[in-house]
């Protein structure tokens, strides 16, 4: 039980505990203790354990470096993955072999897709996670990946070389050097140090260093970056208290339940665990004034919202709600840390008051008036490097060889930080291999809209995915990742298995002969209308109707086609996946041509070149909003690739610029070519008059 007095003392004693500094660990029983590697990854999170494992698949020997083994796969603030914009980060992992998603979806014990109703194009899939659970799975996981050994210590300071004269960057990095002094030698280094580096926790006015609750922060590692000449930042982050599931009174709450059935996270899992009617529902509650009035009038005892470092915009702690947002109800869902755990999570309460005022405030909320706080809710405060210094690779433009993924870039979130994981584990092996780096565009996935948008925006305040960045999400869906990104990952790269690939090959023709078969069946509406009477069909169409535009109906699934034309349909309902995939392709059809027409279109003329005497805010002639135009002429992009990469500028808004551009192009050169003939024939007209 925590005790509410002494907090610094209880945070300073859980920084003290004795670690093993260097166990090893392996799944590679053949690598010994002196073995230079291929790739090195030093941090055991969520981008570190992709890092490694991506490596790992793709043929490199890889050593992971963590403080401790036994917090590799530590989920350290919500007990969740997934959600808008989020989801489709796992789903992409996952066509490239990651792990978090298949981990999920044995370790979830509330699934549900958010967005529901809106298209399945931003659907997003969420789960609440048992963390001992998913901790467990992971470390399975980690610790018998072939090629793979883990090691446990502090990596102090990077081992540089010379740089290859090809490449740019002022050095070559050859290894690290570990607390003890010992070091080890790799071709590539993958940095994921999370909130590690300068890492300072803030509770009221009480500041202590380290990395998370129960772990020193990285201070060696900090100094190296910065005197090689990385600019950093600084960034900050909370996370709320803990709360006795025993002391809530969940009768009077909102109780949202899982779905049924549970939509697993992998392309290659049938289904989850668990069953629905097993799996723990969520609550949800509302803040109220009385917790405005405690936030208000004790801001001088909290030095974290104090501060002038940038917080999470799109996940802010109680704190900042009530500074920017007064006199509105803010809800808190009630979230379950585990099967077995008595500790709920109360999302949307991260809090960094001292600990006393945290419990008068957790008690002035409905439901929560009994409850006993078990951990106090925390302010994270630590370094970050300016993302602009890497390349889409994440390889850094400084150091050679140096790989940098998840919050040290400047993101927040578990879906951001695997997913950065992933590709710097590619492309550090790539690079061991003189191999081009994997570059996922903004085109192909929401990976590369992170990627882009960090390498050439960069970040000021913690970065999250929203389906809002991506220009062509109706395209990037979750349902299609596997088509988009799996047969790039075994053919180009060598990081997805057999078993993956045959899969997707699998779905991929099912797909395509089951679209050909739907098209191919075509009936009069009045018929159509009679085979399945639940659609709105209107029956005064005179031209007959394919399967795949019946399929188009709200009302209408391939169950309900199969049932009406049973004979060439019934075998595309023996698997859901497929199913549920033939009807999402037949929703986004013809919506999806137009904008494949788009996106060649942007992609064949990214590099055209705007004119510097646009004067965005009176341009006549083509469709902007307002908004638009300001942001271009606050940007002043100099492509149109720069252009799309504004936040803020659609893709619509970037089609209707490109079509000007050429329009314009296109009459100033037959305006310059109608001038020179004229003056050709002048020049003629004078040589006969001189001649006569």
């Amino acid at each position: 039980m925590f005790s509410l007095r002494n907090c610094g003392l209880w945070v300073a004693a859980s920084l003290t505990k004795k670690r093993l500094t260097l166990a090893r660990f392996s799944g590679d029983s053949a690598a010994p203790l002196g073995t230079k590697f291929d790739v090195i990854v030093i941090g055991g999170g969520h981008a570190g354990t992709e890092a490694a494992a991506a490596a790992a698949r793709c043929g490199s020997r890889t050593l992971l470096l963590t403080h401790r083994v036994d917090t590799i796969g530590q989920m350290s603030c919500n007990p969740s993955f997934g959600g808008i914009g989020k989801g489709h980060l796992m789903r992409e992992v996952d066509a490239l072999d990651g792990l978090c998603t298949r981990i999920c979806d044995q370790s979830g014990v509330h699934y549900k897709v958010l967005n529901r109703r809106k298209g399945p194009a931003v659907w997003g899939l969420r789960a609440q996670i048992d963390r001992k659970l998913y901790k467990q799975n992971m470390q399975k996981e980690i610790l018998n990946t072939p090629l793979l050994t883990v090691q446990e210590g502090a990596v102090e300071d990077l081992i540089l070389t010379e740089p290859e004269p090809e490449y740019t960057g002022k050095c070559r990095v050859s290894g690290v050097v570990l607390a003890d002094g010992s070091t080890v030698h790799a071709e590539s280094v993958v940095l994921t140090t999370g909130t590690f580096l300068r890492g300072v926790i803030v509770i009221g006015l009480e500041m202590h260093p380290a990395g998370r609750l129960g772990d020193q922060p990285s201070i060696g590692l900090a100094h190296t970056l910065e005197k090689l000449g990385f600019v950093v930042g600084r960034l900050k982050t909370g996370t709320p208290p803990r709360i006795a599931k025993e002391s809530i009174n969940f009768s009077i709450l909102n109780k949202q339940t899982p779905d049924n059935p549970s939509i697993p996270f992998s392309f290659i899992s049938e289904t989850v665990w668990i069953k629905p009617e097993d799996q723990l529902p969520c609550y949800l509650t509302h803040t109220n004034p009385k917790v405005d009035e405690i936030v208000l009038e004790n801001l001088h005892l909290n030095s974290h919202i104090k501060e002038t470092t940038r917080g999470p915009r799109y996940c802010p702690s109680i704190e900042s709600k009530v500074l920017r947002f007064p006199n509105r109800l803010h809800q808190v869902w009630l979230e379950p840390e585990g099967m077995d755990s008595d500790l709920i999570y109360p999302q949307g309460l991260s809090v960094t008051l001292p600990a006393e005022l945290q419990e008068k405030m957790i008690t002035c909320i409905k439901g929560l008036e009994k409850a006993k706080m078990i951990q106090p809710g925390y302010g994270v405060q630590y370094d970050y490097l300016d993302p602009r210094q890497i390349t889409p690779s994440l390889e850094t433009h400084l150091v050679q060889r140096l790989f940098f993924a998840g919050q040290i870039n400047g993101t927040t979130g578990y879906e951001e930080a695997a997913a950065q994981g992933v590709i710097a584990g590619i492309n550090a092996s790539l690079r061991v291999k003189r191999k081009p780096p994997f570059v996922v565009s903004r085109t192909e996935g929401y990976i590369g809209v992170l990627i882009d948008d960090l390498t050439t925006l960069g970040t000021n305040e913690p970065y999250r995915m929203f389906t809002s960045r991506a220009e062509f999400r109706l395209s990037l869906r979750p349902d299609n990742a596997d088509s988009r990104l799996t047969f790039r990952g075994y053919k180009e790269v060598g990081c997805v298995s057999q078993q993956r690939y045959e899969r997707a090959s699998w779905m991929k023709s099912s797909l395509e002969e089951g679209i050909s078969v739907l098209k191919s069946i075509e009936f009069s509406s009045s018929k159509w209308k009679k085979l399945i009477p639940e659609a709105s069909i209107s029956i005064g169409k005179s031209l007959p109707l394919r399967a795949l535009d019946v399929l188009k109906y709200e009302e209408v699934d391939m169950k309900l086609l199969a049932t009406a034309v049973p004979a060439p349909l019934k075998k595309y309902i023996t698997c859901r996946e497929l199913a549920e995939r033939l009807k999402i392709e037949a929703i986004y059809e013809s919506v999806l041509f137009h904008q494949q027409q788009q996106i060649k279109e942007v992609q064949q003329e990214e590099a055209l070149q705007l004119p510097k005497d646009l004067d965005y805010l009176t341009l006549r002639d083509v469709s902007l909003s307002y908004e638009v135009r300001e942001k271009l002429h606050f940007s002043r992009p100099e492509t149109i690739g720069a252009a799309s990469r504004i936040p803020g500028v659609t893709p619509a808004a970037i089609i209707n610029l490109l079509r000007f551009v050429k329009t314009t192009q296109q009459r100033q050169a037959a305006m310059d070519e109608l001038s020179n003939t004229d003056q050709y024939l002048c020049e003629t007209d004078k040589l006969e008059e001189r001649h006569l």
